[in-house]
């Protein structure tokens, strides 16, 4: 078990990091997604006026999406949706494609992406976790899934390898080398051990039929057509809908149905509505509350889209359940602002489990490099290349995460290409701190690289205020505090970065002591006890 659990975490430690990273960030999606648009309006609380808001829809979708099978309508409010959100499904040969509108919640008018700069924004970032960059689709997620079922495996072995994983928990023993790098892994590990559990098997089941497809293939058969079946049973929202022998009718009004879901769900509990068929026979309303208790599926209330009656909704399987609680908890969307706390304290907290289990693996190693290095010979090539990896990783990809903020302010706005060079910021400088960590001794790496990663987050903020009139001044006047957090948050990472660096210069400064005969005992009775993961 000691020895699965050490390879299954190195071999694909940094790919892991990287995942964890993104996917954390991910958390913060929308609050991204906004800072990395500064021509956007600020978010002001108000009251949403249900009446108003169909009314601006209506004739919005009336006007534009007139023979589409279905109308979405995303009510204002949400934390990802400030104005209104338009969606419908336009049929076409292969099945159905959608179209989206995003119209000001005071004039109802159209805002134009057009109005704002190209760029990925956190839902990049967020895509990356499960996508990676550069590669298709297809080996992205097949990769991602090894990935996944090897962190797995390393959770359960290293919950069976430390067999006093829980009484590791209070115990912590700084400057002590190896064995303050064993307390910190187990320490963090614990900590959240809950969470990478389901962070973990839920992330396994966003995939699960591509990644065991026999279970499709032996129902409805093999190939792409039989699953494509499946997955319209599954799920229609997304089969092909047919619209012949559908006719004109007058739709029953909506605002009654609205009403009727506020009076049960509370006011300005409505988060999206929904419409199969608009203005056709068969037409469908359903209505989706807006919530933040809900794990899984959020309360639905549907209506007859003709006659305006309310009509019982049918239960999921118990399958379906699980699967929504599941992907609820993994996506942490019902999470309220100190619950998605949480969720980026873990995330962090997971990624920091990764880096000081790859780092553990250098510094069990490092003394017999230092026997060779003194005997005249060279490190190991093994050995120095998941030193480079980790300080590339660990400390260099946080860098260009920076980067890719940077490249938010700096490249011009109208630029053409300037998503995709946001993105080639991130994985260059990413790339070049790997490449840095190979000419440099380990520990004066670190210290550059660390040091490197606390002013690119730090300067972030000041960047902003220079480029845009965004600033923290600004938000936090206004009481924007979704966009206050942006930056306050790069002042913490830097902050953090700042203090790690300064602990690598403490440690580069420190005379080595002078190995006695009695601490050389004491140290070889030490790592004896500690459990081996060679």
């Amino acid at each position: 078990m000691a020895w699965l659990h050490t390879w299954t975490g190195l071999v694909v430690g940094w790919v892991l990091f990287f995942v964890f990273v993104t996917g954390t960030v991910g958390y913060g999606t929308f609050e991204i997604d906004r800072w990395m648009r500064p021509e956007l309006p600020l978010v002001t609380a108000s009251e949403v006026d249900a009446q108003d808001v169909l009314k601006k829809a209506e004739a919005h979708l009336e006007a534009k999406a007139d023979g589409a099978s279905s109308w979405s309508i995303v009510f204002p409010g949400a934390r990802n949706q400030p104005n209104i959100g338009l969606f419908w499904r336009v049929p076409t040969d292969k099945g159905s494609k959608f179209e989206r509108a995003t119209l000001d919640r005071e004039t109802g008018k159209p805002m134009a992406r057009e109005s704002t700069r190209a760029t990925g924004g956190g839902r990049l970032l967020y895509r990356m976790h499960y996508s990676l960059h550069y590669i298709p689709y297809d080996i992205a997620y097949q990769l991602i899934g090894v990935c996944t079922m090897l962190m797995l495996l390393a959770i359960v072995s290293g919950v069976i390898t430390h067999k006093k994983i829980f009484a590791d928990f209070f115990t912590f023993r700084p400057a002590k080398g190896q064995r303050s790098w064993l307390d910190a892994h187990n320490l963090i590990s614990v900590m959240a051990l809950p969470f990478f559990v389901m962070i973990t098997y839920s992330g396994l089941l966003f995939f699960m039929f591509q990644y065991m497809p026999l279970s499709v293939a032996g129902i409805y058969g093999a190939g792409e057509e039989k699953a494509k079946v499946f997955y319209d049973e599954l799920d229609p929202r997304f089969a092909k809908q047919d619209m012949s022998g559908r006719t004109l009718i007058t739709q029953a009004p909506l605002l009654p149905m609205v009403n009727e879901a506020e009076r049960e769900w509370g006011k300005g509990n409505v988060r999206y509505l929904e419409i199969e068929f608009p203005n056709r026979t068969g037409a469908r309303v359903k209505l989706i509350q807006q919530t933040e208790s809900a794990v899984g599926k959020a309360p639905v209330m549907s209506f007859d889209g003709e006659t305006g009656k309310r009509l019982d909704e049918p239960s999921d399987s118990n399958a379906m359940t699980f699967r929504d609680v599941m992907y609820g908890l993994h996506e942490g969307t019902f999470a309220g602002p100190l619950l998605r706390w949480c969720y980026l304290i873990s995330g962090a907290l997971g990624a920091a489990m990764i880096a000081t289990g790859l780092v553990l693996w250098t510094v069990k190693r490092r003394v017999k490099q230092d026997k060779r290095n003194k005997a005249g010979e060279k490190t190991e090539f093994g050995f120095r290349f998941v030193e480079c990896l980790n300080i590339g990783t660990v400390a260099g990809l946080p860098i260009g995460i920076a980067a890719y903020f940077w490249a938010n302010r700096l490249i011009p706005a109208q630029m053409d290409g300037r998503a995709a060079w946001e993105a080639h910021a991130l994985f260059a400088i990413w790339g070049l701190s790997i490449v840095y960590a190979a000419f440099r001794p380990s520990l004066k790496a670190w210290h550059e690289v660390l040091w490197t990663a606390a002013a690119a987050f730090v300067l972030l903020p000041i960047l902003n205020a220079l480029t845009t009139d965004r600033h923290l001044g600004v938000t936090m006047a206004a009481g924007d505090w979704s966009l206050a957090s942006v930056d306050l948050s790069m002042l913490a990472v830097g902050a953090f970065f700042a203090l790690a660096a300064s602990k690598v210069r403490r440690k580069m400064a420190a005379p080595a002591p002078a190995p006695t005969r009695a601490a050389a005992s004491r140290r070889s009775t030490t790592t004896e006890s500690v459990p081996s993961q060679n």
